[in-house]
C-alpha cells in the first residue's frame, strides 16, 4: 500500500487542517513509500520506535508526535530518535487534538461509549474548540457502579474525588491533561468529570464545586483513539495493523 494513500485518508478522516495544534499533526517523518504493516501507539518514544522495527512495521501512528511547534536542534534525544526513524525507513504519523475530539473514534467518544455511553454533547473548550464529550444515563447509576465500570474498562489504578452526588447521571470526559476543563463540567451540571493526570488546583474546585472527579491516567485515557483509528485502517486497507503497548503507570 502506497504511504500516502494512507496519510492523504487519515488526513481526511481526522480533519487535521481545521485544527489549530501545537502538535504537528500529520506525516512528521517520511519513510518507505510502500507500508505493509503499520504499528499505532500513544507516544513517539524509542521504546516503541524499537518495537516497531522488531516487527517489521513500515508505519507508527502515534497520538504524542515528535515534533511539537517545531524542532530547535537535533542533537541528543531528538537526533537519536530522527536517525532511528530515518535508517530503518519508518514512517511517523502523529494525530493530537483531532484524535482527542473526534465524534466516533476519539479517545473521549471512546472512553464514553467503553461506559455504556454516548458522546452527545460537545464539551472541554481547548483553543477555541470542544474536544471532550459528554454522555448521560438514561437513569441514574450509583457513583459505585460506575467507578466499578471505569475500573474494568479503563483502568484500575484509579484516584477518585468523591465530592459529588452518589447518583450519577451526566459524565464529562476529557482524556490526558483535561483539569481545564472541570468549570466547565460543573457550570453544565455533571455528575462526574473523568480525565487522565492528577491536577492538585483540581482538588477544591471540585470539592466547592460539589462534582465527582476520577483521574484514570494520561496514558491510559488516550490508548482508546489510537486503537479506535487502529482497526478503521485495518479495514480500510490491505496492511497489517497491531497496537504496541508502553504504558508508563501515569
Amino acid at each position: 500500500m502506497e504511504l500516502f494513500e494512507i496519510v492523504d485518508f487519515l488526513n481526511e478522516l481526522l480533519k487535521v487542517d481545521e485544527w489549530q495544534d501545537k502538535s504537528k499533526n500529520g506525516l512528521q517523518v517520511e519513510g518507505k513509500k510502500e507500508v505493509n504493516k503499520v504499528a499505532f501507539a500513544v507516544d513517539a518514544c524509542m521504546d516503541v520506535f524499537e518495537k516497531a522495527k522488531e516487527i517489521g512495521a513500515d508505519m507508527i501512528v502515534v497520538h504524542h508526535g515528535l515534533i511539537w511547534g517545531g524542532i530547535e536542534y537535533v542533537r541528543g534525544i531528538v537526533k537519536r530518535r530522527l536517525e532511528f526513524l530515518l535508517k530503518n525507513e519508518i514512517s511517523l504519523y502523529a494525530v493530537h487534538l483531532p484524535l482527542d475530539a473526534h465524534p466516533s473514534i476519539g479517545n473521549n467518544a471512546q472512553i464514553l461509549k467503553n461506559l455504556d455511553l454516548e458522546p452527545v454533547e460537545g464539551f472541554g473548550v481547548y483553543q477555541g474548540r470542544e474536544i471532550g464529550y459528554i454522555g448521560t444515563y438514561d437513569k441514574a447509576m450509583s457513583l459505585d457502579s460506575v467507578l466499578k465500570l471505569i475500573g474494568e474498562r479503563i483502568n484500575p489504578n484509579l484516584t477518585v474525588l468523591r465530592f459529588g452526588s452518589e447518583k450519577v447521571k451526566r459524565v464529562g470526559v476529557v482524556s490526558g491533561r483535561g483539569g481545564f476543563a472541570l468549570d466547565e463540567g460543573i457550570e453544565r451540571g455533571i455528575d462526574l468529570f473523568l480525565t487522565g493526570e492528577h491536577d492538585h488546583s483540581i482538588y477544591h474546585l471540585a470539592k466547592e464545586g460539589e462534582v465527582n472527579v476520577v483521574f484514570a491516567g494520561h496514558y491510559a485515557t488516550e490508548t482508546f483513539g489510537v486503537k479506535a483509528l487502529m482497526k478503521v485502517v485495518g479495514q480500510e486497507f490491505d496492511v497489517d495493523v497491531t497496537f504496541i503497548d508502553c504504558p508508563t503507570g501515569l
